[in-house]
């Protein structure tokens, strides 16, 4: 059974960073496809990252430079380095494996909320 938990979610200033983490179990971590996904209060899901297997990354427009992605494939681990929060990142974050471009299995979401 896949599993995938998320923490490191928290309340911070506008400015601040916070490290989001996303442990997995249950299947092949080093060979899966891993995104992070958030839902703001009150809207739909957004896709926010991807890292493959080998570590390449990819970025919705709004944290380009900001979220740095990445993952340790020996301890079945992802990160999020959230810096230079805003207000709009405020939302419930949520590590998913990829399948054929589309998430399959979902964390239980960690709560991100950027406050002034």
């Amino acid at each position: 059974e896949v599993q995938l938990v998320e923490s490191g979610g928290g309340l911070v200033q506008p400015g601040g960073s916070l490290r989001l983490s996303c442990g997995a179990h249950g299947f092949t971590f080093s060979s899966g496809y891993m995104i992070w996904v958030r839902q703001a209060p009150g809207k739909g899901l957004e896709w926010v990252s991807r890292i493959t297997p080998d570590g390449k990354t990819t970025y919705t427009d709004s944290v380009k430079g900001r979220f740095p992605v990445s993952r340790d494939n020996a301890k079945n681990m992802m990160y999020l380095q959230m810096n230079s929060l805003k207000d709009e990142d405020t939302g419930l974050y949520y590590c998913a494996t990829e399948y054929f471009s589309s998430p399959l299995d979902w964390g239980q979401g960690t709560q991100v909320t950027v406050f002034s």
